[in-house]
């Protein structure tokens, strides 16, 4: 080959390469963005399919009127809530069917399909048929003719029936059982416009039975009617009963405007200013006797100052002056972070029990012996130690101090909008969510389920999934109707 024929392929191949490089530049210049938008449009189609195949079989396939359980096994043989459980039985107990409903309930909000809003409005029905005549809710909700008559229902009340003897009516806020299906039955009636009138009447019903529930110093019992001679008509916070309380109140207020939960929601706040120890342990015990002393529940659980109910007690006031504006409900954490950062362990975890006065770790064997040392005779199934979110809560009180000393605190009660996010944000927000997304899409099955190793199908797997499909579906509708964002 002749010099000259060289010299003319290697400026052509210059002048491709240089080509190259500028249109890979003018991509980078404009953000990717004719390909990012093609490969979105095609995640959003795979993720709209997805979320719908997925809903379809939970709904149509696992559901018992509308309600759910905890787990499944594959072929359905087998299902469980906390306990096994039979095929006409459902779980109010989160990951449960108000879990399940508000799982529906994000994924109609994220694509507006009107299935969804029904599958949600369906688990608010078998809450609406299993909820007692006192307002509340047990554990679980049986559909069976024979087995359902164990409890006397809101319904048999409203027909005139009689409780039967042995009929059970005493609701549990144990494990956020009555609030969190009054979240749901809440929700779905703004959802509604408040004009399905069976939905609406349960849930006003419902909200009622909170209010009855409550003591004339703001705090809630575990269980309601009362058992005068059990822990559970103690003052309790174990497991949240309290905390749950107010953020129902709180949202009650929010949606009907009611200043009833408004006032329950801050008397409950006002127990919890009311029961914090003195110094130097100044957390809070898990419950109180009604002479307001540390009181012992169930056998491994004593009385004593607990790291798990410090730290949610401290989020609850956040929430509260949030919701406020009132310096009293911030004025005990500053205390309780001492203690708590004094009351660390070796291994950088908090326990869950402190000795009163003494301040010594405390756990229960398995033979319920109370001792002062962590190891395999300590009693298994309870989270003894544990990080409880004490970090992450501190540093959010801090947070809260900086935005207050600068004026920008957001406040929960009537808060400002939020500010409409640019055309590039969403662009970048689906791009944070999608690797979650298309893992959800992946990892479901041809006929629409997320089965573990196992064999199992779990609510907590629907739950997280169809709400990471639902993230990205909804930061894909706001980008449409954002400036710039077609």
């Amino acid at each position: 080959m002749k010099l000259c024929s060289i010299t003319k392929c290697a400026r052509r191949l210059v002048t491709f390469l240089c080509l190259g490089v500028y249109l890979a530049g003018l991509i980078v210049l404009t953000g990717g963005r004719a390909s990012a938008a093609d490969d979105h449009d095609q995640l959003v189609g795979e993720a709209r399919a997805a979320l719908s195949r997925a809903a379809r079989y939970f709904h149509d396939e696992i559901a018992c009127h509308g309600g759910y359980l905890w787990r499944y096994k594959e072929d359905l043989s087998e299902r469980e809530g906390e306990d096994p459980a039979t095929a006409s039985q459902i779980w109010v107990q989160p990951p449960g069917t108000p879990a399940v409903g508000m799982t529906f309930l994000s994924a109609y909000e994220a694509t507006g399909s009107p299935f969804l809003l029904q599958a949600a409005r369906d688990a608010a029905g078998a809450l609406i048929w299993g909820q007692l005549a006192c307002g509340g809710w047990h554990y679980k909700i049986d559909f069976d003719p024979e087995e359902s008559q164990r409890w006397y229902y809101r319904r048999d009340k409203e027909a005139g029936v009689e409780q039967a003897a042995g009929q059970q009516n005493q609701g549990t806020f144990d494990d956020n059982m009555s609030q969190h299906a009054l979240r749901l039955l809440m929700t779905v009636d703004h959802a509604l416009n408040f004009k399905d009138e069976d939905l609406h009447h349960a849930t006003l019903y419902g909200l009622q039975f909170v209010l009855n529930a409550q003591f004339p110093n703001g705090a809630w019992p575990q269980r309601w009617p009362l058992w005068p001679e059990h822990f559970s008509a103690y003052y309790t916070f174990n497991d949240k009963a309290i905390n749950d309380c107010i953020t129902v109140m709180l949202q009650a207020y929010i949606i009907y405007g009611d200043e009833r939960y408004f006032t329950a929601a801050k008397k409950g706040g006002d127990f919890i200013i009311l029961s914090q120890l003195p110094k130097p342990q100044a957390g809070w015990a898990q419950q109180y006797d009604w002479d307001m002393r540390p009181a012992w529940a169930r056998v491994f659980e004593p009385p004593a100052c607990n790291g798990s109910v410090t730290v949610s007690n401290i989020a609850t006031l956040v929430t509260l002056y949030r919701a406020t504006e009132d310096g009293r409900y911030l004025a005990p954490i500053p205390a309780a972070i001492e203690w708590l950062q004094a009351s660390r362990l070796g291994n950088g975890r908090w326990a869950r029990f402190y000795e009163l006065e003494t301040n010594r770790p405390l756990y229960v064997t398995k033979d319920d012996e109370v001792v002062y040392v962590y190891d395999d005779r300590t009693r298994a199934g309870y989270a003894w130690q544990g990080d409880y979110g004490i970090e992450r809560m501190i540093t959010e009180y801090e947070a809260l101090n900086e935005d207050i000393a600068a004026g920008k605190v957001q406040w929960t009660i009537s808060p400002p909008s939020p500010e409409s996010r640019t055309a590039q944000e969403l662009r970048a927000e689906l791009d944070r969510l999608a690797p979650a997304a298309r893992e959800a899409i992946d990892s479901l099955d041809e006929r629409g389920r997320w089965v573990r190793k196992n064999g199992w199908i779990y609510c907590r797997d629907f739950n997280t999934k169809m709400g990471r499909l639902s993230r990205y579906l909804a930061a894909a509708r706001e980008l449409k109707s954002a400036p710039g964002g077609q």
